[in-house]
C-alpha cells in the first residue's frame, strides 16, 4: 500500500469515526433546562448542537477522501479496508458512551480486523 493511499485510507477513518461519534454524542446530548416537547422542537434543538454540524462537515470530508479512496484501490479491497471503521467506532462508542462490548461483538471485532490484517497485507 503507497502513502497515499494510506494516508486517504487513514483520513477516511478518522472523519467517518468523528462524524459518528458527533452524530451520536448530538442525539444524546441531555438538555434538561429546554426539554422539547415535541418532535419539531427536537429537530430545532437538536440542528442547534455544534455536535450536529461536526458530525455533517466530518461526513462530507468522509465522503470525498472515500471517493479519493475509491480511484486509488479497487472496490473490493476499499469495502474490506473501510470496514476498519466498524472496530474503531465500537470501542470509542465504549469509551466515550459506555455502550456494551459483548462478547458476540468481541467476536465479530476479531473477525473484521483478522480480514482487513488479510487485505492490507495482499
Amino acid at each position: 500500500m503507497s502513502w497515499l493511499i494510506f494516508l486517504v485510507w487513514f483520513g477516511n477513518i478518522v472523519c467517518d469515526t468523528i462524524g459518528q461519534l458527533a452524530f451520536k454524542g448530538a442525539a444524546t446530548e441531555p438538555d434538561e433546562e429546554n426539554k422539547p416537547q415535541s418532535l419539531f422542537q427536537y429537530w430545532l434543538a437538536l440542528f442547534r448542537q455544534p455536535l450536529l454540524w461536526i458530525g455533517i462537515i466530518s461526513y462530507v470530508a468522509e465522503f470525498l477522501l472515500w471517493m479519493a479512496f475509491l480511484t486509488l484501490v479497487p472496490l473490493s479491497e476499499g469495502i474490506l479496508l473501510g470496514s476498519i471503521n466498524i472496530i474503531v467506532i465500537m470501542v470509542l462508542g465504549r469509551l466515550f458512551f459506555d455502550e456494551k462490548l459483548t462478547s458476540m461483538r468481541v467476536l465479530g471485532i476479531s473477525f473484521v480486523a483478522i480480514g482487513v490484517a488479510i487485505v492490507g497485507a495482499f
